[in-house]
This record gives C-alpha cells, sequence and structure tokens, in this order.
C-alpha cells in the first residue's frame, strides 16, 4: 500500500456539485492507493481571509477523523465554484477536499448533496464573523458535532449535537497541569481558602482564558467570576493561548507560569510550605486542537459549566 505521505496532493481540478464525486474518482484513479478513508465529513466554513489558515489546519488532519473535506468559502459570487483535491495527511492516506466558493445563500443547497451518508459529521466554523442567514443552522441539524469559538459566536451547548471549543481544547494542557498542583492531599485542602484568581494570555484574544476562569471558578463553587482578573501576558505563545495563572487567597498562593518551549513553572506556598517544580504544559497548533476535539471530545458538563460563568462576564 502507498502512504499519501510519500505523494503529493492531486488537484485542485475545477468540477460542478453534480460531477464532484466523478472527478474525484478520477483523481483517485491517478494513485497507488488501494483503500480510502470512508470516515467523517469535516465540513468548515469560512472567509477567503482565513482560507489559507483553515487549509493548513485541515492538512495536519488524518484521514481517521474525517475523510472528506468540504470548505465552504462564504464571501464568493453567486456564481458557485467547486475545486477537487486528493490531500496527503501525515501518518495517514489521502483525504478527499472539496472546496467551494459562493454566497451563504448558493453554499446552503451545494454543501448537502456533498456530504458523503452514513458517516459522523463534524462541522467548523472556521470565520471570526458571527453567522448570518441560515447556512449554520441548517448544518448543525445534521451535525454530530460543532466546533466553534462558543464564546464570540454565542453558540450555547445543545443536547442536539456535540459542542467543541478550539480555546478549551487548546486549554486542556493547562488545566491538566493545574490539576497536578493539587494532586497531594495537603495541597488540595487549601482550595477552600483561595478566593482570588488571575489568568494571563498572550496577545488580544482572551476568550479561552475566561473559559478556563470558568473551569477552575465552577471547580472551586464560585457563583460567577467577579474576584477574578485577566491579563495580558508576554510568553511567546500564540494569541488567545494561556500563559499563566495565579489562585490566590489568605496565606495561600499557587501559580502556573509559561518558561521556555512547553515547560512550565508551578509553584505552591502556604504556612511554612513551599514547593516548586516544572511541568509539561505544551502549546497546541489550530491542526492539533482540531484533532483534539475530534479524537477526544471533552466532558460535556464540566465545558458547560465553564462556559455559563464565562458568557456572564461579555
Amino acid at each position: 500500500m502507498t502512504y499519501a505521505t510519500d505523494l503529493k496532493s492531486l488537484g485542485p481540478v475545477d468540477t460542478t456539485v453534480r460531477k464532484a464525486q466523478a472527478t474525484l474518482d478520477e483523481l483517485w484513479a491517478q494513485t497507488d492507493v488501494e483503500t480510502r478513508a470512508y470516515t467523517g465529513n469535516m465540513i468548515a466554513l469560512t472567509v477567503k481571509r482565513h482560507l489559507g489558515r483553515v487549509q493548513e489546519a485541515l492538512a495536519g488532519l488524518e484521514g481517521r477523523y474525517a475523510g472528506r473535506q468540504i470548505i465552504g468559502v462564504m464571501d464568493g459570487t453567486d456564481d458557485l465554484t467547486v475545486h477537487a483535491a486528493l490531500v496527503p495527511q501525515s501518518g495517514g492516506l489521502y483525504v478527499e477536499r472539496l472546496t467551494l466558493e459562493a454566497s451563504p445563500e448558493q453554499l446552503q443547497g451545494a454543501i448537502l448533496p456533498l456530504i458523503r451518508p452514513a458517516t459522523v459529521n463534524h462541522v467548523w466554523w472556521g470565520a471570526d464573523s458571527r453567522p448570518e442567514g441560515t447556512l449554520l443552522a441548517e448544518l448543525t441539524e445534521i451535525a454530530d458535532q460543532v466546533i466553534v469559538d462558543s464564546l464570540t459566536l454565542d453558540v450555547p451547548p445543545s443536547r442536539h449535537y456535540a459542542l467543541a471549543d478550539l480555546g478549551w481544547s487548546r486549554s486542556a494542557g493547562w488545566r491538566e497541569a493545574l490539576a497536578q498542583l493539587f494532586d497531594s492531599p495537603d495541597a488540595a485542602r487549601q482550595l477552600g481558602r483561595v478566593t482570588h484568581l488571575t489568568v494571563r494570555h498572550a496577545g488580544k484574544k482572551d476568550l479561552p482564558a475566561r473559559l478556563f476562569a470558568g473551569f477552575i471558578a465552577s471547580t472551586l463553587g464560585w457563583t460567577d467570576l467577579s474576584t477574578v482578573d485577566f491579563r495580558l501576558g508576554r510568553c511567546g505563545r500564540e494569541n488567545g493561548d494561556l500563559c499563566g495563572v495565579e489562585l490566590r487567597g489568605d496565606g495561600v498562593h499557587f501559580s502556573l507560569k509559561a518558561e521556555q518551549g512547553d515547560i512550565a513553572l508551578a509553584a505552591c506556598h502556604w504556612d511554612d510550605v513551599q514547593r516548586v517544580t516544572e511541568v509539561t504544559v505544551p502549546s497546541m497548533t489550530l491542526a492539533q486542537g482540531l484533532a483534539r476535539v475530534m479524537a477526544r471530545p471533552e466532558r460535556g458538563e464540566v465545558f458547560e459549566r465553564a462556559w455559563a460563568l464565562a458568557k456572564e462576564t461579555l
């Protein structure tokens, strides 16, 4: 079997919605690949300004998550264009990619016929602007998972589909490292003394920091984020990534601070106890964040509590 990592992309080839499958079959015929990845559908909605970022992120996924990628570029013209390609994935086989450029109204009728049936459907809103019209609403009706920046777009958790937030996913390492601070019973007993929280983030995007603060506050049993400060950090990480966190109270101080690379400095201090150690908190690319939410859905109730508290601060 020939793996896609040994080969180059095939296409893009201009086609139409009606001829898209036939065009993909012709591209497959040019390969030596014997097995196609009939896994899920990844439907990514974006605009031209973010198309490169979306394509790069999707190129980093493996075929086991979604064997067909459908990219809808929403700021095209009323003249629908469709491009078909086979894209090699790291560690896997080719995946199919169909890129459509049109108005949102045109995309509504064009995307649904291209979705491979009887598989899992992931819908990713890969644009910063709020969705207009009914395009996203229609796709959520057939979605098993909706991936969005949920606070920016004001998309609340739903029982109809699994809601995944990339900011939440990319903070997973910080949540795990914070839990390590309180692994020992004597440290865990100090949680009731924590009354204030400071979260530092890289760049201007503070929404992932708000979700992270919501997670901590809900864990501590707080009813709001009134004693939480959000501050700009300088840690060399991507815009929106976390730089550190401090939990404080009368006689107690716990902190995580990003250092060089994937290392964070963890410190605990209460009464006459003082501990300092290094932990690994790897940064996560957009592709890695997508792969995580598609492969390992988060516990819904934990995210929902964090989301509700974070939403109140906006």
